[in-house]
């Protein structure tokens, strides 16, 4: 194999062969299928596998509350997983800044009532930007029709394939109350420079900043305290975890500011028939059984990310991107979305066949054995903006190669071939 990128990945400390890194997730050394889908979600490790079953195995009990010792192996298990999630984000408050949630899109939800209920009041603008996932847009429309608020986007530019950061100075009053925006879109791969948007914004203002970071910490280092976001939010799954467990950091002192998402057991520290006290953050916001085992799962996923390294990743996908989006643009009668260069993606490139719709593309890969997504990728307001009803989407993590991508792009000719 080709010395590149692809077929070495290399931090400070080691040196990695993609075959072995691919060995180390069950679905792709069986070569059951050309994953091209993990902006959707991501293959698993052979230790988050492990980890899921071990505790099934030898350490199911409930969290918390329990005195003996299962109970307690569990607890303490669930929550180093607390402090190694506030590690891997760059929260030197620690544990106590980070509230499990089932995934980002709940995590923005808790924000949208528990903060959002609280602070934004009638009259009061959310900044948003036209490229969000809807996960980053509905909960927005909600509470503002709720309060009688207002929602305000910055445009997305289809020239650069970036939002159009100048448009906050006149878009940001003394009435702007929060800002959200991804750290990289899902449906372009394009990276949003967080830190210096951020600077632009509190030059502007002091309203709250949340990160969308589902796609972004995959792939890319974040640093909640040098950025000076107030929130961020991400999910498991996306990066070699489980389903179903999502995260939210926060400024401690806000959390303790906000109310309570849900009610129930474990969030309180006294019940009373007229009233109840809430318990401390982050338990606050984790009303009644977590997903425990999962959670406990997260923690080889994040082992696994920073043995290899996100740079070392960063510099894999980058090759892959930077070799799929020249392939693609020898081809004909493709039409490629997004920012120019690989340097300003992040693992993704959105596609069109000329005179093929997008779930046809997608139906006749899946043919070939490639897995890609098909559609607006929850990004409605985006795929209206550039005049189309979606894309063809691939998405490339650490375990995919080259040898991937020129399946991918021997395969379009037979697709145009058929509807020729």
């Amino acid at each position: 194999m080709k010395e590149t990128l692809s077929s070495t990945l290399e931090n400070k400390n080691s040196k990695l062969d993609i075959l072995k890194v691919r060995a180390d997730f069950p679905l792709i050394a069986k070569n059951k299928v050309i994953y091209l889908d993990n902006a959707a979600t991501t293959q698993k490790p052979k230790t988050v596998i492990q980890a899921l079953t071990n505790f099934y195995e030898n350490s199911n009990a409930n969290i918390h509350r329990g005195v003996y010792r299962l109970s307690e192996e569990a607890t303490e298990a669930y929550e180093s997983i607390r402090k190694k999630v506030a590690r891997f984000v760059g929260a030197q408050n620690g544990a106590s800044s980070i509230v499990f949630t089932r995934n980002a899109t709940e995590a923005v939800n808790l924000v949208a009532y528990a903060w959002g209920e609280k602070f934004i009041n009638a009259g009061d603008e959310i900044i948003l930007t036209e490229m969000e996932h809807h996960s980053n847009i509905v909960p927005w429309q909600l509470l503002t029709q709720r309060k009688k608020a207002k929602v305000k986007y910055v445009p997305y530019d289809p020239g650069t394939g970036k939002p159009q950061w100048e448009a906050l100075s006149s878009l940001m009053t003394e009435r702007t109350k929060l800002v959200a925006f991804t750290h990289v879109s899902n449906s372009l791969g394009t990276i949003n420079p967080v830190q210096e948007v951020i600077r632009s914004i509190r030059k502007l203002g002091s309203p709250k900043i949340l990160i969308d970071g589902a796609q972004g910490v995959p792939h890319l280092p974040a640093h909640v305290d040098d950025w000076g976001c107030d929130f961020l939010v991400f999910s498991a799954h996306k990066m070699l975890g489980p389903t179903g467990i999502g995260v939210l950091w926060a400024k401690k002192e806000i959390l303790e500011a906000m109310e309570p998402f849900l009610g129930g057991g474990d969030m309180i520290k006294e019940v009373s028939l007229e009233t109840a006290r809430w318990n401390d953050v982050p338990w606050k916001f984790e009303a009644g059984t977590p997903n425990v085992a999962d959670v406990i799962a997260f923690g080889p996923a994040i082992d696994y990310l920073e043995k290899i390294g996100l740079a070392a990743i960063g510099r894999h996908e980058q090759e892959l991107t930077r070799y799929a989006l020249g392939r693609l643009e020898q081809t004909p009668g493709i039409t490629l979305y997004g920012t120019k260069t690989a340097e300003e993606r992040c693992g993704v490139v959105s596609f069109n066949i000329q005179g093929v719709h997008p779930h046809d593309s997608g139906t006749l890969l899946a043919r070939e054995n490639i897995a890609v997504r098909v559609g607006h990728h929850c990004n409605m307001p985006l795929m209206k903006k550039l005049g189309i009803m979606g894309t063809t989407r691939a998405s490339f993590y650490l375990y995919n190669t080259l040898e991937e991508v020129d399946a991918l792009i021997r395969a379009i000719p037979k697709i145009q071939k058929i509807f020729s």
